[in-house]
Order: structure tokens, then C-alpha cells, then sequence
């Protein structure tokens, strides 16, 4: 079977976006099943999600003692129904956390390409699917449990829902009674995930609309009565709740010191000048990068047709206000990239000019060559010489993708281009994430030192040694999701009490002689169990932290 004769196959009615769902499962599923927890907002919310299971208050977010007051709920929802379907809160299986991630993704890509279908056609929408579900950020969002690739796509949902509401309105595809009810619903859910974002999208999309177009009478199609009971419906018990439970101080803290801070300037050392959102869009799209040109131009030249016109309403607003934004996080313009899918596709209905191609195919050659450097590099900082054949292999496919893809787009074979760069992308980012990344011990200093822990017979959960562990000079949440929630941060003082009272204790070599002075005052000695040295990637600084448990504890150690 050819490719035109596949992609018509698998791209009639419910097929494409199912399909499109498929690669992105495929594309997020190696990082979930491999990588060890991340520091620090993926840690932060698992380990927020598994004290809501332990208390058994799905109200107020917490992180150990301290109120966690920055977003809603709603994903430490869908976490809890995960793991409490999937695994335990005991257990501290962090795959279990990401799978809302994954179906996040998921959603994204097969919204995308129902989406697309209404304008594009069927097999444009599965191909503007795929494309997004494969992509660098979109597959690799989907193994991190924090709150992005959920709201990504909730948003994608409402956008093709109002995207298909818009399509019959001209003349389109007729839009089923459940198309409106399915975007309050989806714009309700990203309320529940992330507050503001998703309606600032959908409403900066609406309002360049109505600015282009100059008539909005099919807003009133709508029925914004409903869709405001919706919203309320959805958000407003927790909304509610949590103000009681607080006092209000969730939402002084939420828009105070988490909302307010990012739009006045770079919060927490993340500030980048406009056009940073631009410079990396041609990574974070791959394999996308290689119809980068040719999408621009389509949405210049084809801007009248109602399908590209929502896509650029939807693209523009939304890609200006991150770029203005202050504070800039790569993952911030996620939820407009299924835009420039949508964009891509468009422009393989038309033959690919000269210039386009050349500028698609340089483009994805150097982002495919910068990606296998990366993954070199990360080999010569971090690997040994047993995982040099997976960074190889990662390399070569990565390198692949954006070469052989850039080749077939100047052979005018552009689809062909297209399904080869997806292919080998997907694969290249699967071992990458599978193979390469977890093994680069030095950047694990929590998993390794849980596994010392396991086997040492000290971990809380074993139920053996005395309980919680100290730690002293290391603070990353990875580290108290992976050792409990009664984990100690505390100082050296700290440290040495744990020890003398039978307790495990964790020190930093920078805290190593203050622990031992105070040890030495409270008249009591140590034995070393484990050595762990690498590197706080959070913060670039290399450490060497060592276990310690009192000599008359029973551990497996040296």
C-alpha cells in the first residue's frame, strides 16, 4: 500500500484522530516508563498529589508542611485517580503521576487533527496530529507530571471545537450539538488545570477574529449562558472550598506572588528577552521545523481561508503575549503549536516553492545535527563508555530525521519528507529518553541515592529502620517524593540528631564538618553506608552526599 493510499485509509472520520493519539502515545511512552522524578516542578506536584492520597484532603494543596498555593487542582486530580487506580501513594511510582500527562498529549494530538479536518480535510488532520503528538516539546511534556501537556490539551480541545463551530458557520462541515457543550467543557477543564491560560487563548483568538473578519454573529451560536454554568459547574466547589479552607489565601498567594511576579518581570532567573519563544520554536517543533517555511508562507499567502485565518487567530495573539511576557518557560506557547500544524498542512496542499524548501530542509538538517551534538555532549559531561551505543543510536536517528527528511523535501516528495522526519524522530526521541537520559547517573542524585537506601534496608517505606530520613545540604523535591513525605531538610544539627536517635541521615560534603561537630556534641558516631557524588542539575553544582546511620543499626553497607 502506498503512503497516499494509507494516509486515506486511516484518516476517515474517528481514524485520524485516533491515530494521531496512537503517536503521540508511542512518542511519550519510553520517557514515562524510564525516567527517573524531576527536579523540581514534576517532584513538586507528584509529591503534592501523593500527600492529597495520604490525607485524604483534595482540597488544599501542600507540599510537606507548606502550602503549595500556585495552581488549581485540577491536575493533582487527575494524578490522584492515576495513581489510585494504578499504583499507591506508597509505592512513589512516578510513571504513575505522568500518565495524565500522556493522556494529555494524547488529547492534544487527536484535537488537533479533528480539528484540522474541518478545514484541511481528513488526511491533513491526521498528518497535523501526528506532527504535533510527535514533536520535541509536545512527546516531551507527555512523560513529565506537571500540569503543561493536560492543559495543552484541553485547550487544543476547545480550539477545535470552536474551530468546527466556525468551519459551519462558512459553509463547512455541519458542527453535531455536542461541539458546543465539548468546548465549555474543555475551556472549564484547562480553568481547573492552570487558571487564566486557556481562556486568554480562546479569547485572543475570538477577539482576532472578530477584528479580521469585522461580523461575529456566530458567536452568538455559542450560548454563553450555558457555557458560563458550565465554567462554574466545573471550577467553582473547589474555587469555593479552597477559599474557606484558606481563608483566601490561596488566591492571594496564586495571583500575588505566583501570577503577578511573572507578568512584571523574569521570575525565578527565567526572564529572556522578546523572541526567545522564536529561536527555539525550530527545536521544540521538530519534526514540524521541516515545513516551517513553507507553513509561514501559506499562512501569508491562503490568510482569506477560513481554515488558515483561524489558525493564524489562534497563533499570533497568543505567541505575542508569551514573547512579551517577562518570564519565559519553553513549555508557556505549547497549547498555540497545534496552530502551526495546522499551518504545516496547509501547506502541502500546494506545491512547495524553491525558496521554501531549500529554507525547510537547512533548517531541519541543522536543528536534526544540533540534536545528535546534544545528545554527544551530554554523553562526554555525563555518560560512560556501556552507553555509548544507545547515544550513537539516539544520534544517528535524530540526525536522520531532519537529513533524510530535508532530502526528500528538495526531491518534491514532500509527504514522503514528512513521514520519514516523523518516524525517525519519534524513534530517536524514544531511545534518547529511554536509553540515554536515565542513564546519565551523575544527574540522579535521588534515584541513586533511593536505591542505596533500598538496599541498605533504610528506606521509610521498607519499614525497617527508624523513621524519617535527615538530610542535610540537599533539598530537591525529588528527594522527599522519593524517600517520603516526612523527609527532613534540615541542617547538619539535624542530621547528626537523626543519627543518634537510629535514624538514616543524608550530609553533603559542604555540610560534612559541621555534621560531625555537632555529633561529636551529642556524644555520638556514625557509619558511612553509601557515597553518591554527581551533580544538582537544578543548580550546576556537583555534590558528594553520603548516608550515615548509627554503628549499632543494621544496614547493608561497607
Amino acid at each position: 500500500m502506498t503512503l497516499d493510499g494509507a494516509l486515506a485509509r486511516w484518516s476517515t472520520g474517528w481514524r485520524g484522530p485516533a491515530v494521531a493519539a496512537l503517536i503521540a502515545f508511542l512518542a511519550g511512552l519510553p520517557g514515562l516508563i524510564a525516567m527517573p522524578p524531576l527536579d523540581r516542578d514534576e517532584s513538586r506536584f507528584a509529591q503534592a498529589t501523593a500527600q492529597m492520597l495520604e490525607s485524604d484532603d483534595f482540597v488544599v494543596i501542600r507540599f510537606q508542611d507548606g502550602p503549595r498555593f500556585k495552581k488549581p487542582v485540577g491536575i493533582h486530580w487527575l494524578q490522584a485517580a492515576s495513581v489510585y487506580l494504578l499504583s499507591s501513594p506508597e509505592a512513589r511510582q512516578i510513571w504513575a503521576y505522568r500518565v495524565p500527562s500522556l493522556l494529555g498529549a494524547m488529547l492534544t494530538a487527536a484535537a488537533c487533527a479533528w480539528g484540522a479536518a474541518a478545514f484541511f480535510g481528513g488526511e491533513a488532520g491526521l498528518l497535523a496530529g501526528g506532527l504535533l503528538g510527535a514533536s520535541f516539546l509536545v512527546s516531551t511534556e507527555a512523560f513529565i507530571a506537571k500540569t503543561d501537556s493536560a492543559l495543552t490539551g484541553t485547550i487544543t480541545l476547545a480550539m477545535a471545537a470552536l474551530a468546527r463551530l466556525y468551519a459551519a458557520a462558512r459553509d463547512g462541515p455541519p458542527a453535531p450539538r455536542a461541539t458546543i457543550w465539548t468546548f465549555w467543557g474543555a475551556l472549564a477543564a484547562s480553568i481547573l488545570i492552570k487558571g487564566p491560560v486557556g481562556p486568554m487563548v480562546v479569547g485572543l483568538a475570538l477577539l482576532a477574529l472578530m477584528a479580521s473578519e469585522r461580523r461575529a454573529g456566530w458567536l452568538a451560536g455559542l450560548k454563553w449562558y450555558w457555557g458560563l454554568i458550565i465554567i462554574l459547574a466545573v471550577v467553582g466547589p473547589w474555587a469555593g472550598a479552597v477559599t474557606v479552607a484558606t481563608d483566601g489565601a490561596f488566591w492571594a498567594q496564586a495571583v500575588g506572588s505566583d501570577l503577578v511576579p511573572k507578568l512584571a518581570g523574569g521570575q525565578e532567573s527565567h526572564g529572556a528577552p522578546f523572541g526567545y519563544h522564536a529561536l527555539l520554536s525550530p527545536i521544540l517543533a521538530f519534526p514540524i521545523t521541516l515545513l516551517l517555511p513553507a507553513a509561514a508562507l501559506a499562512g501569508w499567502r491562503y490568510r482569506a481561508e477560513p481554515g488558515v485565518r483561524f489558525a493564524l487567530c489562534w497563533l499570533i495573539p497568543t505567541w505575542l503575549v508569551f514573547e512579551l511576557l517577562p518570564t519565559k518557560l519553553v513549555h508557556y506557547l505549547m497549547p498555540a503549536y497545534g496552530a502551526v500544524a495546522w499551518l504545516a498542512v496547509r501547506a502541502l496542499a500546494e506545491p512547495i516553492g524553491v525558496v521554501a524548501r531549500g529554507l525547510g530542509a537547512g533548517l531541519s538538517a541543522v536543528v536534526g545535527l544540533a540534536l545528535a551534538g546534544g545528545v554527544f555532549y551530554l554523553l562526554a559531561l555525563y555518560g560512560d563508555p556501556s552507553m555509548a551505543w544507545a547515544a550513537t543510536l539516539a544520534a544517528l536517528l535524530l540526525a536522520a530525521a531532519g537529513l533524510v527528511g530535508g532530502a526528500l523535501l528538495l526531491r518534491q516528495a514532500p509527504r514522503p519528507a514528512i513521514a520519514c522526519a516523523l518516524a525517525l524522530a519519534l524513534l530517536g526521541h524514544g531511545v534518547l529518553a529511554a536509553a540515554v537520559a536515565p542513564r546519565l547517573k551523575p544527574l540522579w542524585l535521588s534515584a541513586r541515592l533511593e536505591r542505596a537506601l533500598d538496599k541498605a534496608r533504610l528506606l521509610p517505606r521498607q519499614g525497617v529502620a527508624e523513621a524519617p530520613v535527615a538530610v542535610a545540604g540537599f533539598a530537591e523535591p525529588s528527594l522527599v517524593f522519593a524517600l517520603g513525605t516526612a523527609t527532613e531538610l534540615d541542617g547538619p544539627a539535624e542530621a547528626a540528631r537523626a543519627v543518634v536517635q537510629n535514624r538514616p541521615a543524608i550530609v553533603e560534603a559542604r555540610e560534612e564538618a559541621a555534621f560531625r561537630s555537632a555529633l561529636k556534641a551529642y556524644g555520638g558516631q556514625a557509619r558511612e553506608v553509601a557515597t553518591i557524588a554527581g551533580i544538582n542539575y537544578s543548580k550546576g553544582d556537583p555534590m558528594t552526599l553520603r548516608v550515615y546511620v548509627a554503628p549499632n543499626v543494621t544496614a547493608v553497607g561497607p
